[in-house]
């Protein structure tokens, strides 16, 4: 049998400032959605343009610093990994929810959402030399979470 793979990688803008909140075990979670826009020519050559909206959630650290640096309108590029939740509401209906559980995300732009003039993600500054270190702006961190172990019933919402 061969082996499947889920990762999903998106880059665009949030449509929403991130909503932080804790678990009853205390944990942090953050949701946000990204924006991406899809542009293509149809029958007639018209330019058509679309936006798709992907649902994301990050866990303990990665969701302390999404939620201190990201805010509505910021680029931001996530990794991680596709998943489908349900529930029944209060009428007994089953929902769905597909959304992408963050184990990396990559600040794209300056702080407030200035372009640091590439669309390049900046990777996290290493080296010996502190003065640099403490000079890093918020753009230039590579953030991961390699924590997979998540409890749908932690979720709270």
């Amino acid at each position: 049998m061969a082996r499947s793979f889920n990762q999903a990688i998106v880059v665009g803008n949030l449509a929403r400032d991130p909503e932080l909140r804790t678990t009853q075990n205390g944990r942090s979670v953050t949701s946000f959605a990204v924006a991406t826009n899809r542009v293509w020519q149809d029958q007639n050559g018209e330019t058509q343009e679309q936006a798709d909206f992907h649902n994301v959630v990050a866990w303990a650290k990665l969701a302390e610093l999404a939620d201190q640096y990201l805010s509505k309108g910021r680029r931001v590029m996530v990794v991680g990994r596709l998943q489908t939740r349900s529930w029944e509401d209060q009428d007994g209906k089953k929902n769905y929810r597909t959304e992408i559980v963050a184990n990396e995300l990559n600040f794209m732009d300056g702080p407030g959402g200035s372009s640091s003039g590439s669309d390049e993600a900046s990777q996290e500054k290493t080296g010996d030399d502190s003065d640099q270190s403490d000079k890093q702006s918020e753009s230039d961190v590579q953030i991961e979470d390699l924590d997979d172990d998540v409890d749908l019933n932690e979720v709270p919402f």
